[in-house]
């Protein structure tokens, strides 16, 4: 018992010689010990439009271009409708290969034929390049246009993934500023605020040389935390052809003889659809497509697959397809028959597919160093050749490296 009671003494003395140690210090630090939250900074708050979003691991560069379309801007969507696969392309040659989705937001102005012309984020590039050549330039004739309505969309109506992993960007292009007498618009500092809390990083092209845009461009984009660009009102987009382009071209006529459309009546004429348009379109453009759709493990066409695709994926079987979903050559030929046939245009298009991907590999490096060149004699000045150097600034915060 004197045992426990002494050690209890002890323990009490111990105690006590720690507290007034500790009594001492806060004396010696400058007075008694309080207890001080430490206040979080809040942000400003900001009304927020529900917004879809997509989760995904893979790493990802999400692009969003903003266009202005009205009648003086028909120089920069001519270029555009060229140049989006080469763009496609490039952005698909990061470090790792990422997934390249893309969306449009073509605006004008109250009064003209549309506001605001809004297609989403998808991977289906064939269908961007699409969308692109149906718009046309027309409308505008007075200064400022619905640039509030246009950002404001872009941040809140398209499905932006979540994740670290993801670059997310938007390429506000115009020539004129927005209009700052609607009362009932969204103000364009709010919805790049909100871009910024959503990870988006926006960057400003601007055509022409019209002061008060620059003003304004050069405050959205130190706003967004991103960069400025000055362009001619043209959109400055030279062309680039290559020695491999002609047998590109070539070897895409032989791929196209190897899609096999199926499902319901819209879904095959939409892929026939994709395949007609890239037979049709310049051998460069071709060229650029071929090398986006070669980065992506050699596919027939972005989006949805055809039958050849998505049996090699295992995406799906030609006994899961209901009869009348079969392209018409299959329904007329026995089970056995229908699995020769889709193994034949498999083994044909690995063939070519072989091909595409060395050609494309040489192409990228040939389209590598004449970027290089002409950068370095100040011909890179265009608006694709400023897209991709915001991307190699920027898209390293997600992982991916240019």
């Amino acid at each position: 018992m004197f045992r426990n009671a002494f050690r209890s003494r002890s323990a009490r003395a111990a105690l006590l010689v720690v507290l007034l140690a500790a009594t001492a210090w806060v004396a010696h630090a400058g007075g008694p010990l309080v207890h001080r939250p430490i206040a979080t900074p809040q942000p400003a708050p900001i009304d927020v439009t529900a917004v879809p979003v997509v989760s995904q691991s893979a790493p990802r560069v999400e692009v969003a271009f903003v266009l202005d379309t009205t009648g003086s801007m028909s120089g920069l969507i001519d270029g555009a409708k060229q140049k989006i696969w080469s763009i496609a392309n490039q952005l698909a040659s990061g470090n790792p290969t990422p997934e390249v989705r893309m969306a449009l937001v073509g605006y004008r102005d109250r009064g003209d034929d549309y506001v605001t012309r809004v297609h989403d984020l998808t991977d289906d590039i064939d269908a961007v390049y699409a969308n692109l050549q149906a718009y046309s330039a027309g409308g505008g004739g007075d200064t400022p246009e619905s640039v509030n309505q246009a950002l404001h969309e872009a941040v809140n109506r398209l499905a932006w993934s979540s994740g670290d992993d993801v670059y997310r960007v938007i390429f506000l292009v115009g020539d004129a500023p927005p209009h700052l007498d609607y009362p009932d618009d969204v103000g364009f500092e709010r919805s790049v605020r909100l871009a910024r809390q959503r990870g988006i990083v926006v960057n400003t092209v601007q055509c022409g040389t019209m002061g008060h845009t620059t003003e304004i461009w050069q405050q959205i984009a130190r706003v967004g935390g991103g960069t400025y660009a000055a362009i001619r009102q043209d959109g400055g987009m030279l062309a680039m052809a290559t020695p491999m382009d002609e047998e590109l071209a070539k070897l895409n006529r032989a791929l196209s003889e190897t899609v096999v459309p199926y499902g319901a009546a819209e879904e095959r004429a939409e892929l026939e659809a994709k395949r007609d348009r890239a037979a049709e379109a310049p051998p460069a453009t071709v060229a650029s497509r071929l090398g986006f759709l070669s980065k992506l493990g050699g596919r027939v066409n972005a989006g949805r697959a055809d039958l050849v695709d998505a049996i090699a994926s295992g995406a799906t079987s030609l006994d899961d397809i209901a009869e009348p979903e079969l392209p018409a050559e299959l329904q007329a030929l026995p089970a056995p028959a229908r699995e020769a046939f889709v193994k034949e245009k498999l083994e044909a298009r690995k063939q070519v597919q072989a091909k595409i991907d060395a050609l494309s590999a040489d192409r990228d490096t040939y389209v590598a160093a004449e970027t290089a060149r002409r950068e370095a004699s100040g011909e890179g000045d265009g608006f694709d050749a400023k897209v991709l150097e915001s991307v190699r600034r920027q898209a390293a915060s997600a992982g991916i490296v240019y």
